[in-house]
């Protein structure tokens, strides 16, 4: 299945107390749950200004239901072309 980078621009995302955090996290996996299982969310990255996440979506549109639905911005939607890390080096 694709995986997807979903880049939400979330102004003082980094300031958001754990609790916000843990609210968001329920939104999005209630959201999930009513999509179903072709849709996943792997891991999210939270950084001062932005929210950086990934998906395991079968396509984008499905992606972008989640965040209307959810009502989170996505504002950019990549698919992973390929996975390195140092040991593609090898």
């Amino acid at each position: 299945m694709p995986k997807y980078v979903i880049e939400r621009e979330m102004p003082g995302a980094g300031a958001l107390s754990n609790e916000q955090l843990q609210a968001a996290s329920q939104t999005s996996c209630g959201v999930l749950r009513a999509l179903g299982p072709q849709i996943q969310w792997i891991e999210s990255y939270v950084t001062d200004d932005k929210i950086y996440c990934i998906y395991a979506a079968p396509n984008k549109q499905l992606i972008e239901e989640h965040a209307k639905r959810g009502g989170f911005p996505a504002n950019r939607i990549l698919e992973v072309k390929a996975v390195i890390d140092p040991t593609t080096a090898e």
